[in-house]
């Protein structure tokens, strides 16, 4: 399967971009509710958390903390949590966050990788992205989110 990669230019800084892929607070408007939930020591375990199928604890996605340079680099295995697998294999990829100035805006690059061929997580994480990114961008420059409506 082919890598999926977007880039976005937000209006913000580094930092205030940073913030919004791992402060709690803004993580959660972001993902529908759900938190990030990591030591932020690569080898450790990154979860995000939030209500879903097995009430508001549900895991929707975890891995291991591979790389964690603040306001630059953000990068984890990535696995569905046990909810979404309905008695199918658990395939694991990698998601990767980088940071980088562009003039007066940060360019927020997004590289999910390292998929199975048989992951069904594929299809569903591409459409996905697009929300996420989205809703990353809008809240760094007005402070809010978009309305998508249900996650599900």
């Amino acid at each position: 399967m082919n890598e999926l990669k977007y880039e976005f230019y937000i209006a913000g800084t580094q930092a205030q971009v940073w913030d919004a892929l791992v402060s709690p607070g803004q993580v959660q408007q972001i993902y529908y509710g759900s938190v990030i939930r990591s030591s932020f020591n690569p080898g450790e375990l990154l979860e995000y958390v939030g209500p879903g199928a097995e009430g508001d604890e549900t895991v929707h996605v975890y891995g291991t903390l591979l790389e964690f340079i603040p306001e630059k680099v953000l990068s984890f295995t990535h696995k569905v949590g046990p909810s979404y697998l309905k008695d199918r294999e658990n395939y694991e990829s990698r998601i990767s966050w980088r940071l980088e100035p562009e003039g007066a805006c940060t360019r927020l690059t997004l590289i999910h990788d390292n998929w199975h061929p048989d992951d069904p997580a594929y299809a569903a994480s591409d459409s996905a992205w697009w929300h996420i990114l989205s809703n990353t961008k809008t809240l760094v420059e007005t402070g809010r989110t978009l309305d998508f409506g249900s996650w599900e």
